[in-house]
């Protein structure tokens, strides 16, 4: 993301707060100056200044690093880009305290902030569709503990972000999902690459619904009752359709050969630093949102 802040006077330093947004990880912007050079002798100060600035606005924390360089040659430059790397907020539990230094620098390492929401979207659905069985999480309705079964995509919606899987609306599941609907569908291959999607699920029956989802195969599962109803055909009144609505997207790819991402964990073991074998893309809730609405 890329913005403009027009920084008049000291007194309008105040104006940067209402441009973080403090859940990302790393803000870019374009300073302009507008001839008080002089203000800022070095980039340095330019860095302490801009930091300064947000951390009284408590816009992020304290820790966050901040790295200001010019964009044109130093000789009475008045553009900066000014990159703030994050350190993510300490969650509600803590075993420790790591100062200024990020305690997850795996993280740090492998989140890709460059990805459009077009190559983050094409990216994961193309990787669930390689995987095509996920498992489905759902909570028992008595004990309250999550359950995990395997669920084969049967088809996607919402421009491929949100999933439908087939049922037996008999099954345990559909008691499940009733009585919460929340769910995680997760996928994983051999390589190490995963992804994550949260959502809501909604209980389909509706005739013209199962059709267009049915396979033959199905009748494997259900078996014929021989009544002449319950014979696993698509009228086969046990079949539903189990669509998840996306909240939220979390997932990991690389494009690193096997011996690439070995060669990454034995410096990462040698030297200390976090390894760089992924791609760590996540989709939040408003892109779910923005990229279902063009989509429709």
């Amino acid at each position: 993301m890329m913005m403009v802040w027009n920084i008049r006077s000291h007194k309008d330093r105040g104006v940067i707060h209402s441009w973080i947004r403090p859940k990302s990880i790393i803000y870019k912007c374009t300073l302009a100056l507008q001839g008080h050079w002089k203000m800022f002798k070095r980039p340095t100060i330019l860095s302490r200044l801009v930091l300064n600035t947000l951390n009284r606005c408590q816009k992020i924390p304290a820790n966050q690093s901040c790295i200001a360089t010019p964009t044109t040659p130093l000789q009475r430059s008045t553009d900066f880009t000014i990159s703030i790397r994050g350190i993510r907020r300490m969650a509600s539990f803590s075993n420790t305290n790591t100062g200024n230094k990020s305690a997850d620098p795996y993280y740090n390492k492998n989140i890709d902030t460059n990805a459009s929401l077009k190559e983050k979207v094409e990216g994961v659905t193309k990787f669930a569709s390689s995987c095509k069985f996920g498992m489905m999480t759902t909570r028992d309705v008595n004990s309250g503990k999550l359950i995990s079964r395997c669920m084969a995509i049967a088809g996607k919606e919402g421009g491929d972000i949100d999933l439908a899987f087939t049922t037996n609306t008999e099954s345990h599941k559909t008691d499940e999902l009733k009585a919460d609907k929340h769910t995680n569908i997760s996928f994983y291959d051999s390589s190490g690459q995963w992804a994550s999607f949260a959502g809501e699920v909604s209980i389909e029956t509706d005739r013209s619904a199962v059709k267009k989802y049915y396979s033959p195969t199905l009748k494997a599962w259900l078996g014929d009752l021989g009544d002449g109803v319950h014979d696993g055909s698509e009228n086969d009144p046990r079949i539903g359709i189990l669509k998840v609505k996306t909240n939220s997207v979390t997932y990991a790819i690389n494009d690193k050969t096997v011996v690439g991402r070995v060669a990454e964990v034995a410096k990462g073991t040698l030297t200390g630093d976090a390894a760089s074998v992924n791609k760590l893309r996540e989709i939040s809730e408003k892109e779910v949102q923005q990229w279902r609405s063009n989509a429709s």
